[in-house]
């Protein structure tokens, strides 16, 4: 569909400018306009540029907004109820699972009645893992109680960021609000997009921060907020609420009035297209709502009263205008981008249903499909195709499908996927060549390991050909470590880039049994695991296997895991499950964008840590994760790096040895990042190998509560500079420049603290 300038760019009231941007730039620009005062948020794709954006310009001295970066999205949730019980204003973004994980949040927002805006780029909810835009997270936003607004393009994400606050801080709807969009197609879809030119005006529109709400800060006004309630008091407040999202509307409607003067632009509840005298309709929402214009400009040049709807709202859902817009309709096509699985069509069309059922509606007929899961693109021809379903209906005098899926596929049986690998042999793996005895006398582990050269001949676990970046560590730091493990695995691996890049269906570059699970839940998933083999074993249930010997069973995360992830590995440790925890740390939460995470060390620059004028990287040091599960008292705790690989190997064997015989075992190898390092391919054995000589990634292990360096660059002559080490990164190489001396000392002095640390408790077994 050609841009027409006219439609495009509006008069208003206020002086305005045109920008070329995406709709995630725009969340982020009218709330940088709005200047909140706390984002808390966790990076999760299609929605975490709008904190990458939002911390390119605090960097830059831009905004004033506080950005709170998470430990997951569920704390990114409580952050911003806690902020915004606070009396002030509070902004957040997330997608998909991210939605999920901090769902039992958005009913305690919404049911103590404190506003705040939060984007939620619309994206499948897995699994399987798909990252692309539909509305399988949108719909389950649909009962938590907050109003829904819904956006087709940049320009609309924009628009309604504005309109959002001015929604939720009305005094007849205190509610916080969700804006929708799509991921993928709207968020990162470049469009001329016309914004307030002086923030003034957005703010003078907004108005200033309501007074009179509960504020958890007011001294002379002390409140207890989300109280324990029985019956009748909750019903009441339930009721309550439901008064206040009906408001909604009429205060949406009268907002947006008064937007449209201001702009130009106008967002009606209902994006009613040529539907005055339609005979035919579709509905459908957000950016396909768009194409389908086109569609019925086409049919109508060829004589069909065809007509499209399309919602600005869902929540409070605009009931009796649908009905009164389908009332001379004889038959609608709903377009629901996410199922209610077993529910005989998705949300929107059974709620459709109910609004001509209440409005006296019976001769409308109305065909659901599904369409555009995972990201399916949805074009010109299938919005054709959505109107000769109507068309069908109308001719035959009856619906022959209600409901149906639209797009999916037949399986063809001599399609079906071949293995491309054989399963690896277990006595190619049972090499015999390592062996592992406890000393009688220290009750340690002594390893024996050949030639590293001889174990070369042992099989990849993980096949080459995956699509990892150039220069990746993950992989040769993990095949360094399993080089370590004798016999058979079972894997399973976070969400991350380990995870994607090597399981694009349908083919799987893993040779051993592996489960992927999401990063907030791995641990725990593979504890259920554990424990069902040892329980089947205990039955007898599987001695069909004719197993060898037991299975090691190993965890691997990487990419910001043990944030997000972090709670549930403390418990698997308490339980104290047999197995083995690895992470790869490359400092950061790389696989969606490079943003930063609790191992990102102070002062290094992430695409939430931005360097500017305001700023100089990250502004808090990263978090010992080793030491944090060595707390836990789990057998044995030990770091790594491909730099040294006889040191890895020997740690491997003896994880291997507790995670079989004793318990839980976690270890942390340092693997480099080339792409978001700003590092060359080549120099990464490099890079972590300077990482280990300037002592900010030692060298050690923790065996049942004893700490033993493993390599002491000072006893070899070897230590280096902190500075040294970051200047072989372009991530880290601000820090070397003169106006930066002062963060640069405070992360090279908290390196060497934690360094004596661990000296001292290597030299006493009491700590």
């Amino acid at each position: 569909m050609a841009i027409e300038m006219n439609k495009e760019v509006k008069p208003g009231r206020v002086e305005q400018r045109i920008v070329y941007e995406s709709g995630n730039e725009m969340a982020a620009y009218a709330a940088h306009q709005i200047n909140y005062h706390i984002m808390g948020y966790f990076p999760i794709s299609p929605s975490t540029e709008v904190a990458q954006f939002l911390d390119l310009m605090k960097a830059n001295g831009q905004h004033d907004i506080v950005l709170i970066p998470a430990d997951g999205e569920h704390g990114s949730a409580g952050v911003c109820y806690g902020a915004s019980t606070a009396g002030g204003r509070v902004f957040n973004a997330t997608s998909a699972n991210g939605y999920l994980y901090m769902l039992e949040q958005m009913p305690v927002q919404s049911g103590t009645r404190f506003p705040m805006v939060m984007n939620l780029v619309c994206r499948s909810v897995s699994g399987p893992l798909d990252i692309h835009g539909d509305h399988s997270d949108l719909y389950y936003a649909l009962n938590t109680g907050w109003p829904i607004l819904m956006c087709r393009d940049p320009q609309a994400v924009y628009d309604m960021n504005i309109m959002a606050l001015k929604l939720a801080e009305d005094p007849e709807v205190r509610l916080p609000v969700l804006v929708a969009s799509d991921g993928y197609f709207t968020s990162h879809q470049k469009r001329r997009v016309q914004t307030f030119a002086k923030r003034e005006d957005v703010q003078k529109f907004i108005g200033e921060p309501p007074r009179g709400f509960p504020d958890t800060l007011d001294r002379n006004n002390p409140v207890t907020v989300g109280p324990y309630m029985n019956e009748p008091d909750y019903i009441n407040n339930c009721y309550q609420q439901s008064v206040a999202m009906y408001n909604a509307e009429a205060v949406y409607d009268r907002i947006r009035k008064e937007y449209a003067e201001l702009t130009g632009r106008d967002y009606p509840i209902l994006d009613l297209y040529r539907m005055e005298d339609a005979e035919v309709a579709v509905f459908l929402m957000n950016s396909a709502s768009e194409i389908i214009k086109d569609v019925v400009d086409q049919l109508r040049a060829q004589g069909i009263k065809a007509g499209s709807i399309a919602p600005n709202m869902i929540r409070p859902f605009p009931q009796k205008r649908i009905a009164d817009a389908l009332r001379g309709v004889k038959a609608v096509t709903v377009g629901d981008r996410a199922d209610s699985y077993g529910g005989h069509g998705g949300n929107m069309v059974n709620e459709i249903k109910a609004a001509l059922f209440t409005h006296g509606n019976r001769d409308t007929m109305v065909i659901s499909r599904i369409y555009g899961l995972g990201g399916k693109d949805f074009y010109a021809e299938d919005g054709h195709n959505f109107f000769r379903f109507a068309l069908d209906a109308v001719e035959k005098g009856y619906v022959e499908k209600p409901f149906d899926y639209y797009g999916h596929t037949p399986g063809d049986p001599a399609k079906k996927p071949q293995r491309v690998l054989n399963p690896m042999k277990y006595e190619d793996l049972k090499t015999g060549l390592i062996t592992v005895k406890p000393d009688e006398t220290t009750g340690k582990l002594n390893v024996r390991i050949p030639p590293l050269r001889s174990l070369t001949k042992k099989p990849k676990r993980i096949a080459p050909g995956h699509g990892a970046c150039p220069g990746c560590g993950i992989f040769s730091g993990l095949e360094l470590f399993f080089k370590g493990i004798e016999g058979d695995i079972v894997a399973l691996f976070h969400t991350g880039c380990a995870m994607v890049v090597t399981t694009g269906y349908p083919y799987s570059a893993h040779k051993a049994t592996y489960i992927h699970n999401l990063f907030q839940n791995g641990a725990a998933t593979l504890s259920g695991v554990v424990e069902m083999f040892w329980e089947r074993k205990r039955r007898g249930e599987l001695q069909h296997l004719n197993l060898p010997d037991d299975f090691t069973f190993v965890m691997v995360t990487g990419d910001g895991g043990m944030d997000i992830g972090m709670g549930p590995a403390i418990g698997a440790a308490l339980r104290n499950h047999k197995m083995i925890i690895l992470e790869y740390d490359n400092e950061g939460y790389m696989n969606t964008g490079a943003q930063l995470s609790y191992s990102t060390p102070l002062g290094h620059r992430t695409s939430t840590s931005n360097v500017g004028s305001k700023q100089a990287g990250k502004v808090f040091h990263h978090k010992d994760t080793a030491q944090i599960m060595a707390a836990t008292n789990i057998p044995y705790v030990f770091t790594g790096s491909e730099a040294y690989p006889g040191d890895l190997v020997k740690k491997a064997a003896k994880a291997q040895w507790y995670a079989q015989n004793e318990g839980l075992v976690y270890g942390k190898i340092l693997i480099t990042c080339p792409l978001n390092w700003l590092s060359e391919d080549q120099e990464g054995t490099n890079i972590v190998d300077a990482a280990v000589n300037s002592c900010f990634f030692p060298l050690y292990e923790v065996e049942r509560g004893i700490t033993t360096i493993t390599y002491n660059p000072e006893e070899k002559n070897k230590r280096i500079s902190v500075a040294e080490w970051l200047s072989t990164m372009g991530k880290t190489k601000h820090l070397t420049k003169p106006e930066n001396a002062e963060a640069l000392q405070a992360f090279a002095d908290e390196v060497e603290r934690r360094w004596n640390v661990l000296k001292a408790k290597h030299e006493s077994p009491y700590l």
